[in-house]
């Protein structure tokens, strides 16, 4: 299979690295020092899976001469996507399939905009992975996984071939008849864990201060609360579920926004607790938790 993939960093750079490994012609797209180490030295997966390395990789920052692709996986951050998706048009043939595997509830209807609704799934990871030195990446955590569907819940042959092509690369992937809601169950977890250890400047184990849990609870039932005022079916479960899955995470764990914010980098905060805010004031749900995590790290969105 032909992939692109657009943002090669923690997410795009570990799942590309396993599409590679397994034989698929895989170009990564990326820029600055990352780019130059992976034309000279490939690429390096550190991973609790087994480490592997690639000597040789397709690397570039400029996808216009690579053509259409059969996948493209779109792995930036939010805030470079409307850009990353204008310049990934050349790669867009009329069998392309594009998978987004970014943060937000919004990402398939944003890229559906720009290359057509027909080429793009619903799709989600679960992974802590980040750029750990131009050319590393390293996933810390022994869980990761992708789950992505049609958008229209129906099962197509490009759905198969892509979940046999994901699973023949030891990606623990997942066909959704129900993507969208797999998307906000991830982002009641993802907005609510990235939104207080960012808040607190902590790791997820804080969520075992009782203070610091009633953060946590607040937002995911306002996120939840949000959700359900969409129309999308969550399970009643939800918030309990997702307290004892932060409950059971590793020490140490942090979400990609607090490695951003402690690296000074750019926050994905507009497109997390910022949009449970605005989606919050649209449908008349009071979201107080993430208003004050939206606040809080507003300030700090442009980076240090």
């Amino acid at each position: 299979m032909r992939i692109a993939i657009m943002g090669s960093g923690g997410i795009g750079g570990y799942y590309g690295g396993r599409l590679a490994l397994a034989g698929n012609d895989v170009t990564f797209i990326a820029r600055g020092a990352h780019l130059e180490a992976m034309r000279t030295r490939g690429l390096r997966v550190e991973s609790t899976k087994g480490d592997f390395a690639l000597p040789a990789v397709q690397a570039t920052e400029d996808p216009a001469p690579i053509g259409a692709v059969d996948l493209l996986l779109m792995a930036t951050k939010t805030y470079d996507l409307d850009t990353a998706v204008e310049t990934a048009r050349s790669l867009i043939g009329p069998q392309t399939t594009v998978l987004p595997l970014l943060n937000g509830v919004d990402i398939a209807e944003r890229i559906s905009a720009v290359v057509g609704p027909e080429h793009v799934l619903g799709g989600l990871c679960v992974l802590s992975s980040a750029v750990a030195e131009p050319g590393v990446i390293r996933h810390v955590t022994p869980f990761e996984s992708v789950v992505f569907g049609e958008l229209s819940g129906e099962t197509t042959p490009r759905c198969q071939a892509l979940l046999e092509t994901l699973k023949a690369a030891g990606i623990n992937a997942t066909l959704s008849g129900q993507i969208r809601t797999e998307l906000w169950k991830k982002f009641v977890m993802l907005a609510t864990i990235a939104g207080v250890c960012c808040a607190v400047r902590h790791p997820a184990e804080i969520v075992a201060d009782p203070d610091v849990r009633a953060l946590f609870s607040g937002s995911l039932e306002e996120i939840a609360a949000v959700a359900r005022a969409q129309g999308v079916l969550l399970p009643d479960t939800v918030v309990q579920d997702t307290l004892r899955f932060f409950d059971g995470v590793p020490p140490g764990t942090k979400p990609s926004m607090l490695v951003d914010l402690e690296a000074g980098r750019r926050l994905e905060v507009e497109a997390i607790n910022g949009a449970v805010v605005r989606l919050g004031a649209e449908l008349g749900v009071p979201t107080p938790v993430n208003r004050f995590l939206y606040a809080a790290l507003k300030p700090h969105a442009a980076g240090a």
